[in-house]
C-alpha cells in the first residue's frame, strides 16, 4: 500500500502550527493516486483546522501520535447542519467510498476550550456572534464502505463520531474519552445508515454514549437499519444507549447484545418525538448501573425509559415541510433480555394520546 506521510507536505508536530494545508494535501495527493495510507508520525502532536477525508484513502494515526484540533474559532465556518447554531465539521467527508481511520493514536478534539465558563457539574455555553460552531470531531455523509478501528478520540466540543447517511460502516476497538462536563459532546450518533456494526468500543461522555437518529437534515438517505452493537463498555451523564429523540424516517433490525453500562444518569432510552416508526430492536445480556446525575443532564437515573411524545410546536424547524404540529410513529416489536439492572430509580414507560408502543 503507498503511504504518506503528512511532514512530507511541511506539516510540523509543535503543538500549535495549524497544519491542515499539509494534512488535506497528503490526503489528496494519496487520492488521487489511486489510494493509499496517510500516515501521522508518532512522537508529537499535530494541530489541524477542518480537514477533509478523500475516498480509497486509510488515515492512519499509530501509537505515540496525536492529531489535535485547532482551537481557532474562526477556522469552523461550515456546518453539516441546515441550521449554523449545532456545530461545525473538523474532519469530515461528504459522498467518500472506502475510507478509513485506523492506528492506535489519538484524535483530540479538544472540547473544552470551545466552551464557557466551567461551574461544578459543566461547562456553560460559549456563543460567537450568537451562534454555537463547535466543532464535531468526525461527521461522515453519504459515504460508504467506512472503518474506524482502534483509535482514541477524545475531548470532543459536539458529536464525536456522526456517519450520517452512510452504508457499510465499522466501528471496532475505539476509545471515546469525552468530558463528563461538556454537554452534546456524544460517543458515535448514527443518523439515516445501513449496515452498521460497533464492536468493542470503550465510551465515556457526557451526552448519549451511542444514539440512533433520523435527522431531517438527511432524511433523503432513508431509515437507520441493520445496526448491530456488541460488547461496548459505556458511561453517560446522560443516556448510554439511545434511539431518537430525533426520528423523521424508520428505525427497524437493531440489535444491542453484551454491553455494560455503568455510572450513567439513563441505561437503555427509546425517545420518540417524531413520525418515524422504531421497530424490531433487541436488547440483550446488558449490565445497567444506574445513578442520578445533576438536572443540567438528561435523565433521572432510569435504567430503562421508553417514550414517544410529539414535539411542541414551538420547535417547527425540526417539522416536516408544511406542518405546524407534530406527528408521532409507532414503537413496536421491542424485546428486552437477560437485562440485569441496579439504579436509583425504576424503569420508565410513557406516550401521548396519538402513540402507539
Amino acid at each position: 500500500m503507498p503511504t504518506y506521510n503528512i511532514t512530507d507536505f511541511g506539516a510540523v508536530a509543535d503543538g500549535s502550527t495549524d497544519n491542515a494545508r499539509a494534512v488535506q494535501a497528503a490526503l489528496d495527493s494519496c487520492h488521487a493516486a489511486g489510494g493509499g495510507q496517510v500516515i501521522v508520525p508518532a512522537g508529537g502532536v499535530f494541530v489541524t483546522g477542518p480537514t477533509w477525508l478523500r475516498s480509497n484513502v486509510d488515515l492512519h494515526v499509530p501509537g505515540g501520535a496525536t492529531l489535535q484540533a485547532s482551537t481557532d474559532e474562526a477556522l469552523y465556518t461550515e456546518t453539516p447542519f441546515r441550521s449554523r447554531s449545532e456545530g461545525s465539521f473538523w474532519i469530515g467527508a461528504r459522498h467518500a467510498h472506502n475510507i478509513s481511520i485506523s492506528g492506535t493514536g489519538t484524535i483530540d478534539g479538544q472540547g473544552t476550550a470551545f466552551m464557557e465558563n466551567e461551574e461544578a457539574t459543566h461547562f456553560n455555553y460559549k456563543f460567537v456572534d450568537g451562534v454555537d460552531m463547535r466543532p464535531h470531531l468526525l461527521t461522515l455523509i453519504g459515504c460508504d464502505h467506512v472503518t474506524i478501528r482502534d483509535v482514541t478520540v477524545k475531548n470532543s466540543a459536539y458529536w464525536s463520531i456522526h456517519p450520517a447517511g452512510c452504508t457499510d460502516v465499522l466501528i471496532h476497538g475505539v476509545r471515546v474519552l469525552n468530558s463528563l462536563k461538556v454537554r452534546n459532546c456524544d460517543g458515535i450518533d448514527i443518523d439515516h445508515c445501513r449496515n452498521v456494526r460497533i464492536s468493542d468500543c470503550f465510551i465515556e461522555s457526557a451526552d448519549d454514549c451511542i444514539c440512533i437518529k433520523n435527522r431531517r437534515d438527511f432524511d433523503e438517505y432513508g431509515p437507520c437499519e441493520n445496526i448491530t452493537v456488541t460488547g461496548c463498555v459505556l458511561t453517560s451523564t446522560s443516556c448510554a444507549i439511545k434511539l431518537g429523540s430525533e426520528n423523521m424516517d424508520t428505525m427497524r433490525n437493531i440489535i444491542f447484545d453484551g454491553c455494560i453500562i455503568h455510572a450513567s444518569n439513563r441505561g437503555l432510552g427509546i425517545q420518540n418525538r417524531d413520525e418515524g416508526a422504531i421497530e424490531n430492536v433487541i436488547f440483550s445480556n446488558i449490565l445497567i448501573e444506574s445513578r442520578l446525575f445533576a438536572d443540567v443532564w438528561w435523565g433521572k437515573a432510569e435504567p430503562i425509559y421508553v417514550t414517544a411524545f410529539k414535539r411542541a410546536p414551538g420547535t417547527l424547524h425540526r417539522f416536516a415541510a408544511g406542518d405546524t404540529q407534530g406527528r408521532i410513529g409507532r414503537v413496536r416489536n421491542i424485546r428486552f433480555s437477560n437485562i440485569v439492572c441496579r439504579g436509583e430509580n425504576g424503569v420508565y414507560i410513557s406516550g401521548c394520546d396519538d402513540s402507539r408502543i
